[in-house]
């Protein structure tokens, strides 16, 4: 289907992607994954014919259909149903045929026509674009509204039906989760696993990928390997054959060093002639070079001032626009240290509830209060496009805080990996991953003790998902989080509310619950409510012991969650040190009569450090048992 073969391609005198050779076979699925900046976009237009490589080779079968995701959609006054209908191009111009056929009255023509039709499912078709609407989030009222009346966001929803709707041999998508919401990422996912061409799909989302893909290519320093399975095998085999790597390199060098002190002891003596076969042996050792990690990128979030108890409180609360209510009787609270995902299809209403919580609307009904010593941090869905794009990132931060000193700025953009003059330059060229984190840092610059994120991952790569997440997870505050990306929620959330028919409720469920849920309501068997709430209900009958207010839950809660998150990251780090220690204690130099000291004390170490990582476990075990307890209250 496709292959490189030794291809590169340069920018002026930088080698961007540099001799890259693999096959992609008819039928795999392939997810395209590396950091930003490493040529996934280059390789695409590669595949396009849209650059071609300065050496080497792209090979692509003649007269094979291939569907892309347009960037730009005009305001057209034509429906969206007839617009992802366009998709299919075969269609369309058998359609435009038969009308010839038709005015030309030849009955041949229109018979063979008709055949046609039948044989590409064209009769069909429009039952089969609003499927793929519905499945992307738009009503059946919506499928017939002109593509001028949606938002970019939902145009570019559109674009992808468009290519869905194309029956081509192969498909490439590039970032296709970033204008979606969780309901849709899992229908695309699931659309995708059952899709018959070839795949390339560009993506930061590892379990879109999981989901999605059969085959990883990865690139990484100009390179591209490909490998067999998902993202989560990718990782492992790679980690596999780099450990291996770095075990070869260590084995070459202790050969080398022995062979060495051979030749630095008899080169001028009697056994100089064994001394220079050794030198020989040693030019002939094809050294494997040492594994250099990628720098991990690190940020962490201010501490708050202030952890004022409860942060924000509901009652009854109502909230809309204009004469319309979009959620209604909303009985919620936060607390510090609450980690909290939103659930709920797209329109649904999780930002407008985020904007309650951030202030931007008020409470048309209810009591909504607020600590007085609540500093919010309110990430909107589309804070990147309000950045200035003339200004410099120290400028932005100027603005926010004109009194602030210099150097004070620049030491907390550096913490944001916007260090030097890069902190002094407009942000037009930037990245759209580097706006993305520059945002974030507005975001946090006050220290507030309730974080609202709507999509805060739309641009960033997996490593700089992987800090927020970190950073995230050390956060003393609050966290309210709306996102698609279900590795970020389950690493960060504690707890999941669902936004849908107009409430907010506590969903009684994790993700795969959700996405059974959201099946089951898609094929019209479900009953409004997740299957662990419909049990609930159905046993409602039984006698219980009365149940805890949300607010009286959580307080009983809070210590056993706290002390949860406190041994997950004593465990990692006794972990981290564990496995350093063995690295040590692999040497075998450590092993030699002048070592006997520090060989006891490391020994003595690994010993201490296993006992605390049994006790934490017994800890986190009990911890865990007493908070499923309450759970069940």
């Amino acid at each position: 289907m496709l292959t490189f073969a030794n291809a590169t391609l340069r920018r002026g005198s930088r080698t961007l992607l540099e001799n890259l050779s693999f096959t992609i076979y008819p039928g795999q699925r392939v997810g395209v994954v590396g950091r930003n900046g490493t040529g996934k976009s280059s390789l695409f237009s590669m595949v396009l014919g849209q650059l071609q490589p300065d050496l080497g080779d792209v090979s692509i079968p003649r007269n094979i259909t291939i569907a892309t995701v347009a960037q730009e959609t005009p305001a057209l006054q034509q429906s969206a149903l007839d617009f992802v209908l366009d998709g299919d191009r075969e269609l369309r111009a058998t359609e435009a045929a038969l009308t010839q056929a038709e005015e030309a009255e030849d009955l041949d023509k229109l018979a063979s026509l008709h055949d046609r039709m039948a044989a590409i499912g064209g009769y069909a078709a429009p039952a089969r674009a609003a499927k793929l609407l519905d499945g992307l989030g738009f009503s059946t009222a919506e499928q017939s509204r002109a593509v001028a009346d949606f938002s970019g966001g939902w145009r570019m929803r559109l674009n992808l039906g468009r290519a869905l709707m194309c029956r081509s041999d192969l498909m490439m998508l590039d970032e296709p989760t970033n204008h979606l919401d969780l309901d849709a990422v899992l229908w695309l996912q699931d659309w995708l696993s059952t899709y018959p061409g070839t795949l390339l799909s560009v993506s930061h989302d590892r379990e879109f990928l999981d989901a999605a893909t059969t085959h990883t290519l990865h690139l990484q320093g100009g390179t591209a390997t490909l490998y067999s399975g998902n993202y989560s095998q990718f990782e492992r085999i790679r980690a596999e054959r780099l450990a291996q790597q770095q075990s070869v390199h260590e084995q070459q060098k202790r050969q080398i060093a022995h062979l060495q002190s051979f030749v630095d002891r008899f080169k001028a003596g009697t056994k100089a002639r064994q001394a220079q076969a050794r030198v020989k042996m040693i030019e002939r050792i094809q050294v494997t070079s040492a594994v250099v990690a990628d720098p991990e990128f690190q940020f962490s979030f201010p501490k708050p001032e202030r952890l004022p108890s409860p942060l924000i409180h509901c009652d009854k609360v109502a909230v809309g626009y204009g004469e319309r209510t979009v959620l209604s009787g909303i009985r919620v609270g936060l607390e510090p240290g609450d980690r909290i995902g939103l659930l709920g299809p797209n329109g649904a209403g999780k930002s407008t509830f985020v904007r309650l919580l951030a202030g931007e609307l008020e409470a048309r009904a209810g009591a909504l209060t607020r600590s007085p010593y609540l500093r919010v941090g309110y990430f909107a869905q589309h804070q990147v496009e309000h950045l200035d794009l003339k200004a410099s990132p120290i400028l932005h931060l100027q603005r926010m805080a004109p009194r602030a000193r210099e150097q004070d700025l620049r030491d907390f953009l550096g913490s944001f990996n916007f260090r030097g003059d890069r902190a002094f330059e407009a942000i037009e060229p930037f990245s759209g991953g580097e706006k993305a984190r520059l945002a974030l840092a507005l975001v946090v610059y006050g220290k507030p003790n309730l974080l609202l994120l709507d999509e805060p991952t739309n641009h960033l790569d997996l490593d700089m998902r992987q800090a927020l997440e970190m950073a995230l997870q050390d956060f003393a505050g609050s966290v309210v989080l709306v996102s698609h990306d279900r590795h970020l929620i389950a690493a960060t959330c504690d707890e999941l509310w669902r936004v849908s028919d107009g409430e907010v409720a506590v969903f009684d469920g994790d993700l795969d619950d959700y996405a059974r849920w959201l099946a089951q309501r898609r094929s019209g068997q479900g009953t409004g409510k997740p299957a662990k709430v419909a049990k609930a209900t159905a046993e409602a009958a039984i006698p219980m012991a009365p149940k805890r207010r949300p607010e009286e839950q959580r307080a009983a809660e809070k210590p056993f969650r706290e002390a949860i998150r406190t041994l997950d990251a004593k465990m990692a780090k006794l972990q981290q040190r564990l496995k350093a220690l063995e690295g040590e204690l692999a040497d075998p130099g450590l092993y030699e009569a002048g070592q006997r000291g520090k060989l006891q004390k490391l020994t003595q170490e690994q010993t201490e450090k296993r006992a605390e990582l049994e006790s934490c476990e017994e800890q986190w075990l009990a911890a865990s048992e007493e908070l499923e307890k309450l759970q069940q209250y």
